[in-house]
C-alpha cells in the first residue's frame, strides 16, 4: 500500500470516528442499552467487515433503524436496559451474523430482493419517524411508558410536557442548533462532535447532573471482555424470524450506500461476499459484546467524502474507538443523554424521504400501494416493526403474482414497414383471418397459465376462419410444468378443431423445457421457427398461397425507418 494511500485512508479513518464515537452511543440508547455497547458495537464489527468484505469505503458498525429493530424484537422478552435484555442483544447479533454468513457462503445474496425498493421506502420513513418520535421523552425530560401501541407512549410523553426538565430541554435544542447550524454553514466540520463536545463541558461546569439532568454516567475503561455469548435455545428459536429481518433489513442498507459509492469509484462490490463480511462482523462482534450493527449511510458518505480509498480507513476508524475506550470514557461520563437524543434525531432526518414514495406511485401503481402499505402498516404495528415489513413484504410479492396473472398479450397486424403491431394501438393494420398472430410478454406459470389458454380460444372463438395461431414467444423467459401442460393440452384441443399452433422467437431456457417433458414432440420440430417471418412464410407455403399474403409484404417495399 503507497504511503498517500495510507495517509488518505487515515484522515478519513479518524473522520468518521469523529462522528461514529457519539453516534453510536446514541443508537445504544436507542437500542434499549447502556451507551458505552455503542462503543463495542463500533470498535471489531467494523474492522472485521472492511477486511471480509468487498466494499473499500462502506462504514459498518451501530445504525439507526437496525437499532430500532433490535430493541423491538427484544422488548417482549426482556426489561429495557436490564442484564437480561443485553445478553439478548448480544445473542440477536451471533443470531444474525450466522444468518448473514449462510446467505453469503451459499450465494443466496439475491434473497434481499424479496425485500423490494418500495417495501424499504415505506419501512424507511416510518422507522424514522418512530426513531425521532421515541427520543421526544429524553428532549423534554419526562418519562416514557412502554406498551403495546407506540402512539400510546408517545401520547402519554405530550402530556407531560408541562413537566419538562428545562436544563434537560435546553442541552437537547442547543445540540441540536449546533448540529444544524454547522451541517448548514460548516459541512466539512464534524458538527456532532463539536455539539457533544460543547454541551459535555456545559454539563460539568454548571453541574447538570446535580441539577436533575441525566447524563452517559460511568462507563467501564478498558476494552470489553471476549467470551462466548450465552445461548438460550429456547428464546433463540423465538427470535430467529426477527433475525432474519433484521439481517435481510441491515443488509439491504449496507448493499444500498456500498453499491452507490462503487458506482462513483468505478469499484465493483460482490453481494454474496459483503453478506460473509457483515456476518463475520456480527459474529465477531457478539464475542466481544456488541449488539447488531450493520453498514452506515451517513458515516459511509463521511468515509468517501473524506477520501477512503480502501478498507484501512475502518480499521483507522476502529483504533481510534479503541483508544477512546482505553483512555477517553471518562471524558464523556457528564455527556447529557438529550444530547444523545438530539444526535439521533439529527440523523434520522436524512432517512425521511417521501418524494421516495411518490417516485414508487409514479413508476408503478402497485410499488406505490406496497410502499404506503408498509409505512402504515410500521406506524400501525409500532413497536413490533417486524410485523410492518412483513406486512409490505407478503404484499409486494402478492401484487407481483397478480400482475403477472394476467401479462400482456397482443394481437398482431401488419404495419408498413413490414413489422407485426398490437392491433390495439393500430386497430387498422391488416390482418390474415386464416392466422392468428399473438404476442405474449411474460412467463408462462403456474399463475398465467389459464389467462394465457384463455386468451387464445377468445382469439380462435373471434376468428372461425382460422387455420393457424401462431404465438410470438420472445417474451417468454420461462415454462414450468403447469405451462407445458397447458400448451400440451392446448395443442391436442387446437388440433381436434383444424387448427395448427405455430410457435416462434422462442428462448434456450424454455426449447430445453419443451425437449425435458416431449413437448417438442407433440408441437412438431416443423411448428417452431426461430422469427416470426420464417414462420408466417413456412404458413403461407402451406396454405399455397403464393400471391395473397396479408402478414407479409416484400422486403424491398418495407420501410425501416417508419413510425
Amino acid at each position: 500500500m503507497r504511503g498517500e494511500t495510507l495517509r488518505a485512508d487515515l484522515i478519513a479513518g479518524v473522520t468518521v470516528a469523529l462522528v461514529l464515537i457519539p453516534q453510536s452511543m446514541a443508537y445504544a440508547q436507542l437500542a434499549g442499552l447502556p451507551a458505552y455497547y455503542g462503543l463495542y458495537a463500533a470498535f471489531l464489527p467494523g474492522i472485521v467487515a472492511a477486511l471480509w468484505g468487498s466494499s473499500k469505503q462502506l462504514a459498518t458498525g451501530p445504525v439507526a433503524v437496525v437499532s430500532l429493530l433490535t430493541a423491538s424484537a427484544l422488548t417482549p422478552f426482556a426489561a429495557l436496559g436490564s442484564p437480561e435484555f443485553v445478553a439478548l442483544a448480544i445473542m440477536m447479533a451471533l443470531l444474525i451474523g450466522i444468518v448473514q454468513l449462510a446467505l453469503g457462503l451459499f450465494r443466496l445474496g439475491v434473497v434481499v430482493n424479496f425485500l423490494s425498493h418500495p417495501v424499504i421506502v415505506g419501512f424507511t420513513n416510518a422507522a424514522a419517524l418512530i426513531i425521532g418520535l421515541s427520543q421526544l421523552n429524553k428532549i423534554f425530560g419526562v418519562s416514557m411508558p412502554r406498551s403495546e401501541h407506540f402512539v400510546n407512549d408517545i401520547w402519554a410523553v405530550v402530556q407531560q410536557v408541562g413537566d419538562s426538565h428545562i436544563p434537560t430541554l435546553i442541552m437537547g435544542v442547543v445540540a441540536f442548533t449546533i448540529m444544524w447550524g454547522m451541517k448548514k454553514y460548516l459541512p466539512k466540520f464534524p458538527g456532532v462532535l463539536v455539539a457533544v463536545a460543547l454541551t459535555t463541558v456545559a454539563s460539568w461546569t454548571i453541574g447538570f447532573a446535580e441539577r436533575g439532568g441525566k447524563v452517559v454516567g460511568e462507563i467501564p475503561s478498558g476494552l470489553p471482555s471476549l467470551a462466548v455469548p450465552q445461548i438460550n435455545f429456547e428464546l433463540a428459536t423465538d427470535l430467529i424470524a426477527s433475525a432474519v429481518i433484521i439481517s435481510l433489513v441491515g443488509f439491504m442498507e449496507a448493499i444500498s450506500i456500498a453499491k452507490a459509492m462503487a458506482a462513483k469509484t468505478k469499484d465493483r462490490v460482490d453481494p454474496n461476499k459483503e453478506l460473509i463480511g457483515q456476518g463475520l462482523a456480527n459474529i465477531v462482534g457478539s464475542l466481544s459484546q456488541a449488539y447488531p450493527a450493520s453498514g452506515s449511510f451517513s458515516r459511509s458518505a463521511v468515509n468517501l467524502n473524506a477520501g477512503a480509498r480502501t478498507g484501512m480507513s475502518s480499521v483507522f476508524t476502529g483504533l481510534v474507538v479503541l483508544i477512546t475506550l482505553l483512555f477517553l470514557t471518562p471524558l464523556l461520563y457528564h455527556l447529557p443523554q438529550s444530547v444523545l437524543a438530539a444526535v439521533i434525531m439529527m440523523a434520522v432526518i436524512g432517512l425521511i424521504n417521501f418524494k421516495a414514495i411518490k417516485s414508487a406511485w409514479d413508476a408503478n401503481k402497485h410499488d406505490g400501494i406496497a410502499s404506503v402499505v408498509t409505512f402504515v402498516a410500521t406506524l400501525a404495528f409500532a413497536p413490533h416493526l417486524d410485523n410492518g415489513i412483513m406486512v409490505g413484504a407478503g404484499l409486494a410479492i402478492c401484487l407481483f403474482l397478480y400482475r403477472t396473472m394476467e401479462p400482456r398479450v397482443a394481437l398482431l397486424g401488419l404495419f408498413r414497414d413490414g413489422t407485426l403491431r398490437d392491433l390495439r394501438v393500430h386497430p387498422t393494420l391488416p390482418t390474415d383471418d386464416r392466422i392468428i398472430v399473438m404476442r405474449f410478454d411474460g412467463q408462462l406459470y403456474f399463475a398465467n397459465v389459464s389467462y394465457f389458454e384463455d386468451t387464445i380460444l377468445a382469439a380462435v372463438a373471434d376468428h372461425p376462419d382460422a387455420k393457424y395461431v401462431l404465438v410470438i414467444g420472445d417474451g417468454i423467459n420461462q415454462l414450468d410444468a403447469s405451462g407445458e401442460e397447458v400448451l400440451h393440452h392446448l395443442i391436442d384441443r387446437l388440433s381436434a378443431n383444424d387448427i395448427s399452433m405455430v410457435l416462434s422467437g422462442l428462448k434456450r431456457q424454455v426449447i430445453q423445457v419443451m425437449k425435458r417433458t416431449r413437448l417438442w414432440e407433440v408441437v412438431g420440430r416443423q411448428n417452431i421457427f426461430a422469427t416470426e417471418q420464417m414462420a408466417l412464410d413456412a404458413i403461407y407455403d402451406r396454405l399455397e398461397e403464393t400471391e395473397h399474403r396479408p402478414l407479409r409484404i416484400p422486403i424491398e417495399t418495407a420501410n425501416p425507418s417508419a413510425t
